[in-house]
């Protein structure tokens, strides 16, 4: 019975996004990281079309959450080619990075909100930073985003003062603020409860509906890649070793992925060099 649902999940997704994966909105060739000394990825190579929700896999300290900040221009890469909504992000300069930016959303783990600011102004922050807007206009706009991820009255508290999940929500409704092209999630249900887990996961198909926007999720939890991605990717040792749907990767016929997705650690570092 689970599998026919997350059968039917992703059609309903596909279906949806039928019309919108005719261009790669981002394309790695042959990328190679280098941080600290330390090869992080060499040779990865990924592409990912319009309208998809994709989802990187892998074990801790595999660079997937590396990858994400190579493909938003956080980190610059060692080598290799990396294109996103047609712009080359390892060549680019700051301000074309900065001017990028704007058609992205990023929710880093746990949120990632400013301490020292309310809510509204966290999630006014880009809002001020890119546009015009006068400030009732920016209320109204903030007020917009956190009831389309599920929160009211928040505006006025600290971060300190919500819950983990609603940190989550609150850095999301950030995320989408300028409506972007694509959304990079990190880690989305890292330090969550299965029921909010699946909350979290309910809203970012909810937010692929309704905003017709690209989503890349980073995570090692598989019950969120089942649900969320209609494409499946995976990190080892610095390389992509799979790439392929829910069903696919199930049928996978790789040692190490297969060990993966089912949590046995067992001899994993012996599957392969």
């Amino acid at each position: 019975m689970k599998d026919y649902l997350i059968n039917k999940t992703n059609q309903t997704i596909y279906k949806f996004n039928e019309e919108l994966t005719g261009e790669n909105v981002i394309e790695i060739e042959n990328l190679v990281t280098i941080l600290g000394g330390k090869t992080i990825h060499k040779n990865v190579n990924l592409s990912i079309k319009k309208g998809e929700s994709s989802i990187i896999i892998g074990g801790s300290g595999s660079g997937k959450s590396v990858l994400l900040k190579v493909m938003v221009g956080l980190i610059k890469a060692y080598s290799g080619k990396v294109r996103l909504l047609g712009h080359d992000i390892v060549k680019a300069t700051d301000k074309q990075l900065w001017d990028i930016a704007k058609d992205i959303g990023v929710l880093f783990q746990g949120g990632a909100l400013f301490d020292s600011m309310t809510i509204n102004d966290n999630v006014a922050f880009l809002l001020r930073r890119f546009t015009n807007k006068n400030e009732n206009e920016i209320k109204k706009i903030v007020k917009e985003k956190l009831e389309q991820v599920g929160l009211t009255d928040v505006e006025n508290k600290m971060p300190s003062e919500i819950s983990v999940g609603m940190a989550k929500r609150a850095g999301l409704a950030r995320a989408i603020v300028l409506d972007p092209k694509i959304i990079f999630y990190d880690e989305p249900t890292t330090g969550l409860d299965p029921v909010m887990a699946d909350n979290i996961n309910d809203l970012i198909l909810k937010l692929q509906r309704e905003l017709n926007i690209t989503s890349i999720v980073v995570t090692h939890d598989m019950e969120s890649a089942y649900k969320v991605g209609n494409k499946i990717s995976m990190l080892y040792e610095g390389g992509m070793i799979f790439t392929g749907t829910p069903l696919e990767i199930k049928k996978s016929d790789n040692i190490y992925v297969q060990k993966f997705i089912n949590g046995d650690s067992e001899g994993l570092g012996e599957v392969i060099g």
